[in-house]
């Protein structure tokens, strides 16, 4: 079956509807039912607890709050690199933007415009740069880090689509990455600019950074946008900047001849956050 038929029923499924009620289900707090279920994920997705701060299952009182769950200490340690992998997950695609064009998958490109919600300038600064694209699938840490240190400047909400984000529907689904729910972070760094995207999917609850809270719910129809230039929203490298509450995906933007990537990356090769993803260019 190609992977356009594969990915037809997502155009007709109630996406924003089961995504809601996800959300409220996953926010719940059903005392043995929710251990239940968490239970199972854990064997269906074989989700190691041995690495959480609190691997006590039935200690978690939502599924959400397991979801979420803080890794113990030193499970992740920093690489010494300038730029570490910000996730844990798989390496999507990675490497260079074509002019203003974002490769997806075989036969797929969207623009840095369309992925920032329609801001030319903003995505004028990574003409010719460099992009990372990481899956986070849902036996996966679901803590999003920095992978540098960088001073917050903008956050934009972009509303969109909820389609699933899994490897078959970003080769299935044209522009996936910029028809989809995000949220879209804007930073200065000592290595210049760089956009980290945070993007929605089908059953994604919400997305959160830690500066601001839950972005979403609510969900707007319109591009919402946070300025926070006169604000001392610094963080350094590794540092937690948001999280997903269900699994999805982070797509990265730096401007030319600023990173030049870990070498022994490849398309649907495992990371873990800390690792290196490359050094200056």
């Amino acid at each position: 079956m190609s992977d356009r038929l594969a990915v037809l029923p997502q155009y007709f499924l109630p996406k924003q509807a089961l995504t809601v009620i996800a959300g409220k289900l996953a926010s719940r707090q059903a005392g043995s039912l929710t251990t239940s279920v968490i239970r199972w994920f854990v064997g269906r997705y074989k989700v190691n607890m041995a690495e959480a701060a609190n691997p006590d299952i039935a200690s978690y009182k939502s599924f959400n709050e397991f979801f979420t769950r803080p890794l113990k200490a030193g499970a992740r340690p920093l690489a010494d690199a300038d730029f570490v992998c910000p996730v844990d997950g798989a390496i999507s695609q990675f490497g260079a933007i074509e002019q203003d064009q974002i490769f997806q998958a075989k036969g797929h490109s969207y623009s840095t415009t369309a992925l920032v919600g329609g801001d030319s300038e903003l995505a004028k600064q990574f003409d010719n740069g460099s992009f990372a694209t990481l899956y986070l699938s849902p036996r996966d840490y679901h803590r999003i880090h920095m992978p540098c240190a960088g001073k917050l400047t903008r956050m934009i909400y972009v509303p969109g689509e909820l389609f699933s984000v899994n490897p078959t529907t970003a080769r299935g689904v044209p522009g996936l990455f910029a028809r989809n729910e995000r949220v879209v972070c804007v930073f200065e760094s000592a290595f210049g600019p760089f956009v980290l995207t945070l993007v929605g999917a089908t059953i994604v609850g919400s997305m959160a950074t830690v500066w601001h809270g839950l972005v979403n719910p609510p969900r707007s129809r319109e591009v919402r946008e946070w300025r926070y230039e006169d604000a001392a929203v610094n963080l350094e490298k590794g540092q937690e900047m948001g999280r997903f509450l269900l699994g999805s995906t982070v797509v990265m933007l730096f401007p030319k001849n600023s990173l030049a990537f870990n070498t022994i990356w490849a398309p649907a090769a495992p990371v873990r956050m800390g690792e290196v993803m490359g050094g200056k260019h």
